[in-house]
């Protein structure tokens, strides 16, 4: 694994960019695993941007997003795919149909996580872009997740319960439970750029890094891919220059 540090947030999201830039510019048909929360939102900026003043093109990408709330619609602010228009689809000119995620309104839940499972297997992602929970889980995969795991729902952690309350009026509007994209079908991706930032990633960001690679800490299953980049700030690779 490829480790950067740099000096802020800012940084890391300059930096995601750039190797994100490299992806598209290389290839106009790129399939691009996207990801959703605060910590991409400055990469995702940087998309736009680049998108309005030099004419990047996103008309023949593809994007398949790692995961979705369940029980919540596509059109509720607060769904995944509300998130990824609002923040970045919406602002470039990627064709929406080209753009997946799970159906958070699936009323057969196992029949969406086949359905979702047979896209990703026909639609190979040339980058996939992670964030790390506190408690070193990728994507909803939470600690204990089997590395072959594919799309599967998942009950939320507490802790990740608590650091997604941030985008949430009050904790309890939360949801308990999601749809993901399992560990196996992120590690199909040929280039992987996981962003760490903040003190409360330090711990997390360590173990993936250091420690043992093991279920307990499902980031640590990326020590195994042959093309991941980590792309972290100062605060979250604190425990790496001991």
């Amino acid at each position: 694994m490829k480790i950067i540090i740099v000096k802020d947030y800012e940084k890391v999201s300059d930096k995601a960019f750039e190797i994100m830039k490299e992806v598209v510019s290389g290839n106009p048909e790129a399939v691009l695993g996207l990801a959703t929360g605060t910590t991409p939102l400055g990469l995702y900026a940087r998309m736009i941007a680049d998108h309005e003043e030099n004419g990047t093109s996103y008309a023949r990408v593809k994007a398949a997003n790692l995961d979705e709330y369940a029980g919540v619609g596509k059109d509720n602010p607060n769904s995944y795919a509300y998130f990824m228009r609002k923040n970045l689809f919406d602002k470039i000119d990627i064709k929406l149909e080209n753009a997946h995620i799970e159906n958070g309104m699936a009323l057969n839940a196992d029949a969406e996580c086949k359905r979702y499972a047979e896209l990703l297997a026909n639609m190979p992602r040339d980058i996939q872009v992670l964030g790390i929970g506190s408690n070193g889980h990728i994507a909803f995969n939470e600690p204990g997740t089997p590395f072959d795991s594919v799309t599967h729902t998942v009950e939320l952690a507490e802790s990740t319960v608590r650091d997604n309350a941030r985008l949430f009026d009050r904790i309890e509007d939360v949801p308990r439970k999601a749809f993901t994209m399992g560990l196996s079908e992120i590690m199909q991706a040929k280039k992987i750029l996981i962003l760490a930032t903040g003190a409360n990633k330090a711990d997390a960001v360590y173990g993936m890094i250091r420690g043992e690679v093991t279920e307990q800490l499902p980031a640590s299953v990326l020590r195994k891919h042959p093309d991941c980049v980590l792309i972290c700030d100062e605060a979250a690779g604190s425990r790496l220059k001991n």
